[in-house]
């Protein structure tokens, strides 16, 4: 079992070979935070650059990486005020960071008054992708670059609930339709029609199908895959179930003004329980033994890159 991990690991590296940036660990500018209050956030943030580094490190030292830059870059949103870069990780907390980057950048007075479709339609934040590359290099270089991760089958199950199990123009008709029409035995007129009403072991064997019928979504899509950590050096690290404390210290961090704070409010569906580790626990009931260990290999290089515990 090990070596089919290190394989993974090794066959994910060995597709970038052209761009060469290599793993460095920029001390963080703490110029800015005064007195004790934020010692245990700093100290937990240190050890999470520190085994980061160290993991990519390891797995970077024999080899140069090859990709192309722009496709690295296209999930890092830009706030030239602060001089911030953001690696959007949907299901992480994505959707109040957004609002609060355009707050900074002077596009909104409060997080609070921004509605869902102007955080994720509105188009108003600016992505890395959209510079030339020289302005992609000078941001890289010079600005704080930030990511925030969750553990991957919490995040993975959230992503499903948030898609699946509540009435959604997008996913229903495109992803449901086609996985009902591919996994489902006996599938019903309706279901076929409609696409709703996707069970869990469903979505995980298109998830783990490598001829699977509809592409990925970034909404599950590895964090390994989406931000490109062994290429991006991240000075900082925020984790979801440290998510408030995290984004207030970075913010502090950046200069942003005193009275901002990360919002705290549930993005969609705040009735709904947040998934946490039993609410995971109750979905991956209702997978085999092999589609568990599947799914996890699936996630194994995001499990290693940010020291989650395997489920």
């Amino acid at each position: 079992q090990l070596s089919g991990h290190q394989k993974i690991t090794e066959s994910f590296l060995s597709q970038f070979r052209e761009v060469y940036l290599p793993p460095v660990m920029r001390p963080l500018n703490k110029s800015l935070i005064k007195g004790d209050k934020w010692k245990d956030v700093d100290g937990a943030q240190e050890r999470r650059r520190s085994f980061l580094y160290g993991f990519c490190k390891k797995y970077n030292s024999r080899k140069k990486l090859r990709t192309h830059l722009v496709h690295v870059v296209s999930r890092i949103y830009v706030e030239d005020r602060h001089k911030i870069l953001y690696c959007e990780v949907p299901k992480a907390g994505c959707s109040n960071w957004k609002r609060v980057l355009m707050v900074l950048n002077g596009l909104a007075m409060s997080a609070h008054n921004i509605s869902h479709d102007d955080v994720h339609y509105g188009k108003h934040l600016k992505k890395l992708d959209s510079f030339d590359l020289k302005g992609i290099y000078t941001r890289l270089n010079t600005y704080t670059k930030t990511i925030f991760v969750r553990d991957p089958m919490e995040r993975l199950v959230s992503a499903f609930r948030d898609k699946f199990e509540h009435p959604n123009s997008y996913y229903h008709p495109v992803f449901g339709k086609a996985i009902i029409k591919k996994y489902r035995q006996n599938a019903n007129e309706e279901a076929l029609k409609t696409g709703s009403g996707v069970k869990f072991k469903e979505f995980i064997q298109y998830l783990l199908d490598s001829h699977r019928p509809v592409g990925m979504d970034i909404h599950w899509e590895q964090v390994s895959k989406l931000c490109y950590p062994c290429l991006i050096n991240y000075d900082f690290i925020g984790k979801f179930d440290t998510l408030e404390e995290d984004a207030n210290y970075f913010l502090q961090l950046v200069g942003a003004p005193a009275e901002l704070r990360f919002p705290n409010f549930k993005d969609r569906h705040s009735s709904d329980e947040r998934t946490n580790a039993e609410v995971v626990r109750q979905y991956l009931k209702e997978l085999s033994k092999q589609e568990r260990q599947l799914t996890y290999d699936f996630y194994y290089l995001d499990y290693l890159m940010f020291n989650y515990t395997s489920p």
